[in-house]
């Protein structure tokens, strides 16, 4: 006798950008077990444009109210809109799955409003190769986490941190060192680049005690990040390439195809990785 197949789980995505739409053309294309239902975008015009593409025709709604239409709110809108549309989604009780890890570190309140709410955060691996063993090894005891990222000098132009300080990676023609010190500062002065650091920061030691550094490299043309853990466990280094979008060189390729790896994960019947 087969059970009763379950509904599908509702999905809105915030932002049909480099990564919003890649994902809801998958959603659209078909995940097993998800449908997309809504979208929303700083523009509700060019956003009704994007939607009316999509055979599933999903609502375009504003983002406060897409916790309401949905049971999971994939967030991929500018990380200025996080904390509203992150604490909309938590305290509704809904699952938010967001790639502005570094903007949660900033609000770590919403962990508690979820535990009280029934709510659920989720952070896709995105750019960054290894973190389930890091999370893994944090079962445990981790001594030293440390993150070492290179960029193309125009995927770091217009950080917070260089504005700020005014520096210029116009006609950079070396490396250049452009920042070290703790995870939590360098997604602060980043945040448009190194999410990776900050969900490193959350799967470990936290990001207080994660080790960064960021290089501008003019001699590169991939966005690259590695990672060294000493642990009770193991020793490791991870050292991962990613290609930049041709639509944002901020954001690699490989961070979209990780937001749809995991929503596929959600209800698939078979999950391979922590």
């Amino acid at each position: 006798m087969t059970g009763a197949a379950r509904p599908a789980m509702r999905v809105a995505i915030a932002g049909l950008g480099t990564i919003g739409l890649k994902v809801a053309r998958a959603l659209d294309t078909g995940i097993d077990g998800l449908a997309l239902v809504a979208v929303a975008g700083r523009d509700p015009a060019k956003t009704a444009t994007q939607a009316a593409t999509l055979a599933c025709r999903p609502a375009v709604l504003d983002s406060a109210v897409l916790a309401d239409a949905a049971d999971l709110v994939l967030d991929c809108a500018p990380s200025s809109a996080f904390a509203a549309l992150a604490t909309s989604v938590v305290e509704a009780g809904k699952t938010l799955m967001t790639v502005n890890a570094g903007a949660l570190l900033r609000h770590l309140d919403l962990v508690d409003r979820a535990k009280a709410s029934g709510g659920r955060i989720i952070v896709p691996t995105g750019g960054l190769l290894g973190l389930d063993a890091v999370r893994a090894a944090a079962e445990g005891h981790i001594e030293r986490v440390t993150m070492i990222t290179r960029k193309p000098p125009n995927g770091l132009e217009g950080a917070p941190y260089l504005v700020e300080r005014g520096i210029s990676l116009a006609g950079l023609n070396a490396p250049r060192k452009v920042f070290e010190g703790n995870a939590a500062d360098g997604a602060k002065g980043f945040p448009a680049n190194v999410n990776v650091a900050a969900a490193l920061g959350l799967a470990g030691i936290g990001p207080q005690r994660t080790r960064l550094e960021i290089w501008a490299d003019p001699a590169l043309d991939r966005n690259t990040h590695t990672i060294e853990v000493e642990a009770d466990s193991a020793r490791f280094t991870l050292h991962i390439e990613n290609v930049p979008s041709a639509e944002n060189p901020r954001t690699g390729k490989i961070t979209a195809l990780s937001v749809i790896a995991c929503l596929r994960g959600l209800t698939s019947p078979l999950r391979v990785g922590t």
